[in-house]
């Protein structure tokens, strides 16, 4: 039987006629990113390899590291393996990477969604032999309302905050829901502040020419009254910490998929939910399914048995595959 052009390991995914690994969790010499959050990107590795886009990204991350980058759409030959990145829509910079050995072709999509959000750059369907799919939203239940609809309940909620005496304090990811958060509100409505997490990887997006609104950054000796009618932006670990003392009277915001759940959003203990994702929602993973055109589909990081089920009996030969991805974006921790 011929080797397959990917295969899983305790390491990571394995190109073996390339001699590289994708996202690998453990050190490699050769490491192919997909995108900067901290479940995909690791420290360790002697080599990476990813888009010109998610670069300053993961120097920032990952400090002096061996990073080689290719652009979109680029073909490049490691060994006897041809790969290129594309855009996944995940976050800023992310890729789909696409791998062909002797003609046959896999993709390892890594994180994705198709809604276009104004700032990544928007997902690209790739035709391949082989599919591998994150279903971290693989129920039907996830389906997400339009963007356009989510930034109005969100510029919403911060009038109605301020006009009931309280500072709006937002939870949401350091990296891409943060940034996609800040392109959608209203600074006619008050400035916006950010936790330094969020602020310094702002700056690096920005400093690449992603277009986001001034941000302030919130400092020790901060005074809230200073900066009347603003909106904080903080990651998920802040809220309720002590961080938010300096604010006085706040209502608290979560943003994350997994707000469509109301259990969730019970344990979460937030004022308001709001529901968007950077994660593709189920009628997403179905359609970005199909227009891969491919027979084989392996499931990772979410629902992962059902999806793979409900792939089954749509006529896919899918199968689940075991992966370390997940621990670090809010979508699974807000879980």
């Amino acid at each position: 039987m011929a080797e397959p052009v990917l295969r899983f390991t305790d390491r990571g995914i394995y190109c073996p006629a390339g001699d590289f690994y994708i996202d690998p969790w453990r050190p490699v010499d050769r490491a192919l990113i997909t995108h900067g959050h901290a479940d995909h990107a690791r420290p360790g590795h002697a080599r990476y390899l990813a888009t010109k886009a998610a670069a300053p990204v993961l120097r920032h991350r990952l400090g002096e590291i061996t990073l080689d980058t290719i652009r979109y759409g680029e073909p490049r030959v490691i060994g006897g393996a041809t790969v290129s990145f594309h855009p996944a829509g995940h976050v800023p910079g992310s890729a789909q990477i696409r791998v062909e050995v002797g003609g046959e072709v896999w993709v390892a999509s890594g994180d994705y969604k198709l809604e276009q959000d104004g700032l990544s750059e928007p997902f690209e369907p790739v035709r391949c032999h082989s599919f591998i799919t994150e279903c971290t939203f693989g129920l039907p239940v996830f389906a997400w309302d339009p963007q356009a609809q989510v930034a109005a309940e969100l510029n919403a909620w911060w009038t109605d905050s301020i006009a009931n005496g309280r500072t709006p304090v937002l939870g949401a990811y350091s990296l891409g829901k943060a940034q996609r958060l800040l392109s959608m509100l209203d600074p006619e409505i008050g400035p916006i502040l950010t936790h330094g997490a969020i602020e310094t990887t702002t700056q690096v997006l920005r400093g690449q020419g992603y277009d986001l609104p001034q941000t302030h950054h919130v400092t020790p000796d901060l005074d809230i009254k200073e900066h009347p009618g603003a909106l904080v932006l903080a990651p998920p670990a802040a809220l309720g910490s002590d961080w938010m003392r300096r604010f006085g009277l706040v209502s608290t915001g979560f943003a994350s998929g997994w707000m469509r759940m109301r259990g969730v959003r019970r344990r979460r203990a937030s004022d308001r939910g709001f529901v968007i994702s950077d994660h593709a929602d189920w009628p997403a993973l179905n359609r970005a399914i199909a227009e891969t055109g491919a027979e084989n589909i392996y499931a990772t990081h979410g629902y992962t048995e059902i999806f793979a089920r409900w792939l089954r009996e749509d006529g896919y030969n899918a199968q689940v595959v075991p992966t370390e991805f997940g621990s670090d974006d809010e979508e699974d921790s807000a879980a």
